[in-house]
């Protein structure tokens, strides 16, 4: 018998399908608050939760910033910018490897497309990650829905 071992990509995929129909919002603070028993998955689940709460509140963009040790979540829906609860650093570390994963992104910046299969269709999003000495951002841009 062989065991399915997705890929980052159908990781998040199916993350995002297991957290369709929650609260997203709740269900960050959630995983920002407790204590990760697994880096990986929790990453994994605190992206997929970021993205469908994005897209719940028909935001622009997506961002995630560290400069130094401080760390911030925000969405942008209109002229608005709403933070979100923020992860631990390992968690946001997480979230970052899992992009660049997905993404096959190599250097300190990178720029490129990424569909999102979803239950109802496939979300095609923009994504932008930079990578500096004391700074880090993934930038994800959302298309209007």
């Amino acid at each position: 018998m062989q065991l399915h071992d997705p890929n980052p990509h159908q990781k998040l995929i199916e993350m995002c399908d297991c957290y369709l129909d929650t609260n997203y919002h709740a269900n960050l603070q959630a995983v920002a608050t407790a204590t990760p028993a697994d880096i990986g998955e929790e990453s994994t689940r605190y992206l997929a939760l970021a993205l469908l709460h994005a897209i719940s509140e028909k935001a622009g963009k997506l961002s995630f910033k560290r400069k130094k040790e401080h760390l911030t979540v925000t969405i942008q829906v209109e002229d608005e910018k709403i933070s979100l609860p923020t992860p631990p650093r390992a968690i946001f570390d997480g979230v970052v490897a899992i992009m660049r994963a997905i993404l096959h992104a190599e250097g300190n910046k990178s720029a490129m497309p990424l569909a999102l299969g979803l239950r109802s269709g496939e979300l095609e999003m923009q994504v932008k990650l930079e990578t500096e000495k004391e700074k880090e951002s993934l930038k994800i841009k959302l298309p209007a829905l």
